[in-house]
């Protein structure tokens, strides 16, 4: 048993990654009451950690405040007023690293995200399932003296929802289905009239609820919207917290490998996500999400998948390898799901 009782967390992005934080630090504090945690993070991420026992957030603006190495140098003297024993750094970048040398004298254990291996399995000369960066996550914990056992997950209940989301015609009574159309890359997304042939099938018979940010998807789900009965496009209309209140009492997320699907998962909403040029076996699946649910592209079609972790790079005529999915597939496995 480790003597430390206040940990450091350092991860500043991205909202996928430190999405999947969440789950684990639930289960660390569930499973051991008497640490502390302060987790050092981007200020529009601190709704993630609401109502998690013994989590502090501390929001650091890396592009004011605390800008390049001198602007590190007064975050690390900010922070070490905090009293903190150990740090695990679960980002392991530049700035990260940066960060931990004004933090001499403390025990720092950083995350292996098992480069090698990821560079294996894009290249495919070692195409297997690497370890979940939750697991990943774990194992810093388990060397800073807290093992956490990630097998029996508790969740918390969903949140009640706020008068915005109940003003657009959304009611916690319905069966809502999430959607999130899109990715930060176009080889990570479902090809948009595709995704609309779901959208419509579904909205026959669950209210579905499209979720994105940024003027071009917002013009192009507040269109979809239009088009169907029962579909409800809540991207650019609600604050990230109200987002969260929402995502909580969905009954199904429907993802890109994408930040949204990990949101889903924190609240142990059902995750069916659909892989592009990346794919599962490089550890980014929601947290505790079955096998199955998992929607991959034809790899006889397509053999070289996965071509990359982040869906950066891929070779000529593989730019739209999701489509290989079929959306009978997709409907088909969320009403399985929804009906089990």
């Amino acid at each position: 048993m480790s003597a430390a009782k206040h940990i450091l967390v350092i991860r500043f992005s991205a909202m996928g990654d430190v999405a999947m934080m969440v789950p684990v630090l639930r289960t660390l504090t569930s499973q051991h009451p008497q640490v502390k945690v302060t987790v050092v993070t981007r200020a529009f991420f601190k709704p993630l950690f609401e109502n998690l026992p013994n989590v502090e957030v501390f929001t650091a603006d890396l592009k004011g405040k605390y800008k390049g190495v001198l602007g590190l140098y007064k975050l690390s003297k900010e922070l070490r007023t905090l009293g903190f024993d150990v740090v695990a750094d679960l980002h392991n970048v530049l700035r990260s690293k940066i960060l931990k040398l004004f933090f001499f004298g403390k025990i720092v254990i950083q995350i292996d995200k098992g480069r090698a291996d990821k560079k294996a399995l894009v290249s495919g000369e070692a195409v297997r399932q690497l370890k979940t960066t939750h697991q990943r996550y774990a194992d810093v914990f388990k060397a800073l003296g807290f093992p956490v056992d990630l097998s029996q997950p508790k969740f918390p209940k969903a949140k009640p929802l706020s008068k915005t989301v109940l003003d657009l015609g959304i009611s916690s009574n319905e069966t809502l289905i999430g959607i999130a159309p899109f990715a930060a890359y176009e080889s990570k997304t479902y090809p948009l009239e595709n995704m609309e042939a779901v959208i419509s099938e579904l909205s026959k018979e669950y209210k579905v609820i499209l979720f994105g940010g940024g003027v071009k998807e917002i013009e192009i789900l507040n269109d979809i919207e239009a088009k169907y009965n029962n579909v409800v496009s809540v991207a650019g209309k609600m604050s990230f917290d109200e987002e969260l209140e929402l995502i909580s009492n969905l009954e199904l997320m429907l993802a890109m490998d994408s930040g949204n699907g990990h949101l889903a998962a924190m609240f142990g909403v059902k995750v069916i996500t659909i892989w592009g040029v990346t794919h599962p076996f490089a550890g980014f699946v929601p947290f505790n999400q079955p096998k199955d649910f998992q929607l991959t592209a034809d790899r006889s079609q397509y053999p070289k998948i996965p071509t990359s972790i982040y869906g950066n790079n891929y070779p000529e005529g593989y730019k739209n390898v999701a489509g290989s999915i079929a959306v009978t597939t997709i409907i088909s496995k969320i009403k399985s799901v929804i009906s089990a």
